[in-house]
């Protein structure tokens, strides 16, 4: 049966794929169409936490699809409620807001701060990814991403990432918000600097402007810890997230400081799917296997582990946990040749490939991995 013939006349091609359909997961491994097995280093974007088709995973959606799953936010429903008592233990933030997606994490994010602070401007930094809706593209850096679709959301100014100087340049007594990735994952996983969010703090409380953290890609044990803020010591105003919070179901979500909710009001903001029981059930399945299977501790044994095998073979690593970039020549061709040999990998640019497996992946999956990207490295391009 021709899917990819089919695929090219009823979908829009906003997707380059590899030319693979997937049909089956188990733990950290993909079976397409004809039966072929693939180790999953993609894990649907730093999504599938947990894994695939993990057992209490597909029990607990399971029994909430049985008994519930959408009413609107005209009501209450229990598992919203218990997935921000639980998200305010594993954050330290307050409150929360649910919706379906890091984007609309960010978008959120923005209108929260422009809402409290009375101001305008942002700043967002160089190589920053946030999204691709209206204003989440606006914080984006990418001109390619940008352009078509200017005018967007205005004033906004890129300040260089990890470069103090260039931040005092472009914060101000106008400034909203400073929105930023703790690691930049789309740019070829840099993490921050501590001096340098140290410094994002020390302009906040001169200028008065409130501090996002975009979580959406290494937050829930991504990073080796349940977010990546862990590592810098510090609180962000605002943390956006999404992605592993529903380990591949969509869930998005906001966390902010009391003394940001208590400044917001009803009608503001809203989702008609967002925080519905059925994903809310999918994410707090997600914390419980994160928390019972000491998934954020072995985020990060397995991602030291993983860098230093990488090492061994010549390769340069970088990245914090399971968030791992690799300096390669030729990315691009070493994911299709990747896929052939039962690797899936994802590259962010020619110079770098983008490894973020599910949290539970075993040493031997590792080796596994590391014998595929030796032996491509030694024998393409």
């Amino acid at each position: 049966m021709n899917w990819f013939g089919r695929e090219s006349k009823v979908l829009i091609p906003f997707y380059k794929r590899q030319r693979v359909i997937f049909v089956r997961g188990e733990g950290c491994w993909l079976y397409d169409a004809e039966g072929k097995k693939y180790l999953d280093l993609v894990a649907g974007i730093a999504a599938v936490s947990i894994g695939h088709s993990h057992p209490y995973f597909i029990k607990r959606v399971r029994e909430q699809l049985e008994r519930l799953v959408h009413v609107s936010n005209l009501f209450y429903t229990i598992p919203q409620i218990e997935l921000a008592e639980k998200l305010r233990e594993i954050t330290g933030l307050d409150k929360f807001f649910f919706c379906n997606s890091g984007a609309e994490a960010v978008e959120a994010s923005l209108k929260i701060a422009r809402k409290v602070t009375g101001r305008k401007k942002f700043v967002a930094f160089t190589g920053a990814f946030h999204g691709r809706t209206m204003g989440a593209l606006s914080v984006t850096w990418k001109e390619k991403f940008r352009k078509p679709f200017e005018p967007l959301i205005q004033p906004v100014e890129f300040a260089k990432f990890n470069d103090v100087h260039d931040l005092e340049k472009k914060v101000d007594d106008d400034t909203a918000a400073v929105i930023v990735e703790p690691v930049q994952g789309e740019a070829g996983v840099y993490p921050a600097k501590k001096e340098f969010i140290k410094a994002i703090f020390e302009e906040k409380d001169e200028h008065g402007f409130i501090v996002i953290f975009d979580e959406v890609q290494t937050g829930f044990g991504r990073t080796g810890r349940w977010f990546a803020k862990e590592h810098f010591g510090i609180q962000p105003d605002i943390m956006a997230m999404a992605k592993a919070m529903g380990s591949g179901f969509p869930i998005g979500g906001v966390g902010v400081k009391e003394e940001i909710a208590e400044k917001l009001e009803a009608t503001e903001h809203a989702s008609t799917f967002g925080g519905n029981p059925l994903a809310c059930t999918a994410s707090l399945a997600t914390v419980e296997v994160i928390e019972r299977e000491k998934l954020v501790e072995n985020s990060a044994r397995m991602g030291g582990y993983f860098r230093d095998k990488l090492e061994e073979v010549g390769l340069k690593a970088r990245g914090l946990g399971l968030m791992i970039g690799v300096e390669i020549s030729n990315a691009f061709e070493i994911v299709s040749k990747a896929l052939e040999k039962g690797l899936i990998v994802n590259a962010t640019s020619e110079s770098t490939l983008r490894l973020v497996p599910p949290l539970i992946i075993r040493k031997e999956e590792v080796n596994f991995a590391i014998e595929i990207l030796s032996h491509l490295t030694r024998t393409t391009g």
